[in-house]
Protein backbone atom coordinates (compact mmCIF):
# COMPACT_ATOMS: atom_id res chain seq x y z
CA UNK A 1 0.00 0.00 0.00
CA UNK A 2 1.59 2.99 -1.37
CA UNK A 3 2.05 5.85 1.66
CA UNK A 4 -0.37 8.50 1.61
CA UNK A 5 0.21 11.97 1.09
CA UNK A 6 -0.70 14.11 3.99
CA UNK A 7 -3.41 17.10 3.63
CA UNK A 8 -1.81 20.54 3.88
CA UNK A 9 -2.96 22.24 7.07
CA UNK A 10 -3.91 26.02 7.27
CA UNK A 11 -0.86 25.87 10.56
CA UNK A 12 1.53 24.40 8.13
CA UNK A 13 1.53 26.98 5.38
CA UNK A 14 1.17 29.57 7.34
CA UNK A 15 4.25 28.89 9.43
CA UNK A 16 6.46 28.59 5.61
CA UNK A 17 4.61 31.22 4.22
CA UNK A 18 4.22 34.03 7.44
CA UNK A 19 3.57 36.90 4.80
CA UNK A 20 -0.26 35.51 4.27
CA UNK A 21 -0.17 35.55 8.41
CA UNK A 22 -2.94 38.24 8.36
CA UNK A 23 -4.88 37.20 5.33
CA UNK A 24 -8.46 36.65 5.91
CA UNK A 25 -9.02 32.78 6.22
CA UNK A 26 -11.16 32.34 3.70
CA UNK A 27 -8.03 32.66 1.15
CA UNK A 28 -5.72 30.03 3.09
CA UNK A 29 -8.72 27.64 3.38
CA UNK A 30 -9.42 27.95 -0.17
CA UNK A 31 -5.26 27.76 -0.35
CA UNK A 32 -5.60 24.46 1.12
CA UNK A 33 -8.57 22.94 0.31
CA UNK A 34 -7.71 22.87 -3.38
CA UNK A 35 -3.79 22.40 -3.57
CA UNK A 36 -2.01 19.64 -3.36
CA UNK A 37 1.35 18.46 -1.92
CA UNK A 38 3.85 17.06 -4.00
CA UNK A 39 7.68 16.06 -3.90
CA UNK A 40 10.26 16.05 -6.79
CA UNK A 41 13.20 14.47 -6.88
CA UNK A 42 16.74 16.23 -7.21
CA UNK A 43 17.38 17.15 -10.52
CA UNK A 44 14.01 17.14 -11.95
CA UNK A 45 13.41 19.24 -15.00
CA UNK A 46 10.15 21.59 -13.67
CA UNK A 47 9.89 23.34 -16.76
CA UNK A 48 11.16 24.65 -19.87
CA UNK A 49 10.90 27.02 -22.07
CA UNK A 50 7.70 26.99 -23.88
CA UNK A 51 6.19 25.04 -21.56
CA UNK A 52 2.66 25.78 -20.03
CA UNK A 53 1.88 26.86 -16.67
CA UNK A 54 -1.56 24.73 -15.40
CA UNK A 55 -0.39 25.52 -11.38
CA UNK A 56 1.95 27.56 -9.22
CA UNK A 57 4.22 26.14 -7.14
CA UNK A 58 4.90 27.05 -3.39
CA UNK A 59 7.92 25.92 -2.25
CA UNK A 60 7.82 23.97 1.62
CA UNK A 61 11.01 22.44 1.24
CA UNK A 62 14.49 22.05 -1.08
CA UNK A 63 15.93 24.54 -3.99
CA UNK A 64 14.55 25.14 -6.98
CA UNK A 65 17.40 26.76 -9.94
CA UNK A 66 15.49 29.30 -12.66
CA UNK A 67 18.00 29.49 -15.04
CA UNK A 68 18.44 30.39 -19.07
CA UNK A 69 20.01 28.71 -22.21
CA UNK A 70 21.97 30.96 -25.11
CA UNK A 71 22.49 29.71 -28.75
CA UNK A 72 25.79 28.18 -27.68
CA UNK A 73 24.62 26.33 -24.84
CA UNK A 74 26.23 28.35 -22.13
CA UNK A 75 23.37 28.65 -19.06
CA UNK A 76 22.99 31.63 -16.19
CA UNK A 77 21.23 31.26 -13.56
CA UNK A 78 18.49 33.85 -13.04
CA UNK A 79 17.72 33.27 -9.48
CA UNK A 80 17.10 30.15 -6.53
CA UNK A 81 13.97 29.92 -4.96
CA UNK A 82 14.02 28.02 -1.32
CA UNK A 83 11.17 27.42 1.19
CA UNK A 84 8.67 29.73 1.68
CA UNK A 85 8.61 31.68 -2.00
CA UNK A 86 7.48 30.73 -5.35
CA UNK A 87 8.30 30.97 -9.02
CA UNK A 88 7.47 34.99 -10.30
CA UNK A 89 8.13 33.68 -13.48
CA UNK A 90 5.41 31.17 -13.04
CA UNK A 91 3.08 33.68 -11.64
CA UNK A 92 3.91 35.56 -14.69
CA UNK A 93 2.93 33.24 -17.16
CA UNK A 94 -0.43 32.59 -14.85
CA UNK A 95 -1.05 36.41 -14.58
CA UNK A 96 -0.45 37.15 -18.73
CA UNK A 97 -1.55 33.71 -19.90
CA UNK A 98 1.78 33.47 -21.57
CA UNK A 99 4.66 30.23 -21.42
CA UNK A 100 7.25 30.33 -19.53
CA UNK A 101 10.64 32.35 -20.55
CA UNK A 102 13.16 30.31 -18.57
CA UNK A 103 14.15 26.56 -17.48
CA UNK A 104 13.81 25.87 -13.88
CA UNK A 105 15.40 22.37 -12.33
CA UNK A 106 15.29 21.00 -8.61
CA UNK A 107 18.75 21.49 -6.57
CA UNK A 108 18.02 19.07 -4.02
CA UNK A 109 14.59 16.88 -3.40
CA UNK A 110 11.93 19.45 -2.78
CA UNK A 111 8.31 19.49 -1.53
CA UNK A 112 6.05 22.17 -3.19
CA UNK A 113 2.47 22.78 -2.85
CA UNK A 114 0.76 23.49 -6.07
CA UNK A 115 -2.05 25.69 -6.43
CA UNK A 116 -3.87 25.37 -9.98
CA UNK A 117 -3.44 28.10 -12.35
CA UNK A 118 -7.08 29.83 -12.16
CA UNK A 119 -7.51 29.23 -8.86
CA UNK A 120 -4.41 31.51 -8.21
CA UNK A 121 -5.69 34.20 -10.90
CA UNK A 122 -8.78 34.42 -9.08
CA UNK A 123 -7.22 34.79 -5.70
CA UNK A 124 -4.33 37.66 -6.92
CA UNK A 125 -7.78 39.41 -8.23
CA UNK A 126 -9.63 39.00 -5.08
CA UNK A 127 -7.02 39.31 -2.32
CA UNK A 128 -4.66 42.43 -1.20
CA UNK A 129 -2.47 40.01 -0.10
CA UNK A 130 -1.96 37.95 -2.24
CA UNK A 131 -1.66 40.75 -4.77
CA UNK A 132 1.14 42.36 -2.08
CA UNK A 133 3.01 38.79 -2.14
CA UNK A 134 3.42 38.43 -6.10
CA UNK A 135 4.57 42.42 -5.89
CA UNK A 136 7.18 41.90 -3.28
CA UNK A 137 8.80 38.75 -4.84
CA UNK A 138 8.56 40.56 -8.11
CA UNK A 139 10.50 43.39 -6.46
CA UNK A 140 12.95 41.05 -4.86
CA UNK A 141 13.60 38.97 -8.07
CA UNK A 142 13.84 42.24 -10.29
CA UNK A 143 16.41 43.61 -8.28
CA UNK A 144 18.18 40.37 -8.09
CA UNK A 145 18.07 40.40 -11.95
CA UNK A 146 19.07 43.89 -12.56
CA UNK A 147 22.33 43.26 -9.83
CA UNK A 148 22.71 39.90 -12.29
CA UNK A 149 23.15 41.97 -15.48
CA UNK A 150 25.34 44.64 -13.95
CA UNK A 151 27.72 42.10 -12.92
CA UNK A 152 27.50 40.25 -16.39
CA UNK A 153 28.09 43.41 -18.14
CA UNK A 154 30.35 44.96 -15.89
CA UNK A 155 32.22 43.22 -13.65
CA UNK A 156 35.32 40.86 -14.16
CA UNK A 157 35.32 37.91 -14.17
CA UNK A 158 37.84 36.80 -11.64
CA UNK A 159 36.12 39.14 -9.06
CA UNK A 160 33.30 38.14 -9.79
CA UNK A 161 34.14 34.27 -8.84
CA UNK A 162 36.14 35.10 -5.84
CA UNK A 163 32.80 37.23 -4.57
CA UNK A 164 30.91 33.95 -5.68
CA UNK A 165 33.24 31.15 -3.71
CA UNK A 166 33.27 33.81 -0.31
CA UNK A 167 29.64 33.83 -0.59
CA UNK A 168 28.52 29.90 -1.41
CA UNK A 169 31.94 27.93 0.84
CA UNK A 170 30.87 27.24 4.20
CA UNK A 171 33.53 27.39 6.93
CA UNK A 172 35.86 28.37 3.95
CA UNK A 173 34.84 24.97 1.99
CA UNK A 174 32.65 24.78 -1.00
CA UNK A 175 31.02 21.43 -2.64
CA UNK A 176 30.57 21.83 -6.18
CA UNK A 177 31.84 21.91 -9.74
CA UNK A 178 33.22 23.88 -12.41
CA UNK A 179 30.24 23.42 -14.66
CA UNK A 180 28.03 24.26 -11.84
CA UNK A 181 29.85 27.49 -11.11
CA UNK A 182 29.99 28.37 -14.91
CA UNK A 183 26.35 28.01 -14.65
CA UNK A 184 25.81 30.62 -12.18
CA UNK A 185 28.44 32.98 -13.36
CA UNK A 186 26.95 33.00 -16.89
CA UNK A 187 30.61 31.69 -18.19
CA UNK A 188 32.21 28.77 -20.09
CA UNK A 189 33.60 25.76 -17.65
CA UNK A 190 36.82 26.53 -19.17
CA UNK A 191 36.93 30.18 -18.22
CA UNK A 192 36.19 28.74 -14.75
CA UNK A 193 38.93 26.39 -14.92
CA UNK A 194 41.52 28.88 -16.15
CA UNK A 195 40.93 31.02 -13.05
CA UNK A 196 40.43 28.39 -10.57
CA UNK A 197 43.99 27.57 -11.17
CA UNK A 198 45.37 31.24 -11.48
CA UNK A 199 43.92 30.93 -8.12
CA UNK A 200 45.39 27.91 -7.03
CA UNK A 201 48.94 28.98 -8.07
CA UNK A 202 48.60 32.26 -6.34
CA UNK A 203 47.83 30.33 -2.68
CA UNK A 204 44.39 31.33 -3.02
CA UNK A 205 42.30 28.24 -3.05
CA UNK A 206 43.00 24.82 -3.16
CA UNK A 207 41.63 22.34 -5.31
CA UNK A 208 40.61 19.22 -5.44
CA UNK A 209 37.45 16.62 -6.82
CA UNK A 210 34.56 18.74 -6.54
CA UNK A 211 35.25 20.79 -3.84
CA UNK A 212 37.13 24.27 -3.39
CA UNK A 213 38.77 25.34 0.22
CA UNK A 214 39.71 29.23 0.49
CA UNK A 215 42.76 29.86 1.79
CA UNK A 216 43.58 33.63 2.04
Amino acid sequence: MKNMIPPMTKAEFLKTFPAFTRSDDALISTLVSAGQRKTIPAGAQIYRVGDACSAIAFVLSGEIRVYKIGQGGREITLYEIGPGETCILNASCILSGRTYPAHALTLAETVVFMVPSDLFHRLVNEFDIMRDFVFTLLSQRLTGVMELVEEVAFGRMDERLMDYLVEKSQDNRLETTHQKIANDLGTSREVVSRLLKDLERKGTVRLSRNEINLLK
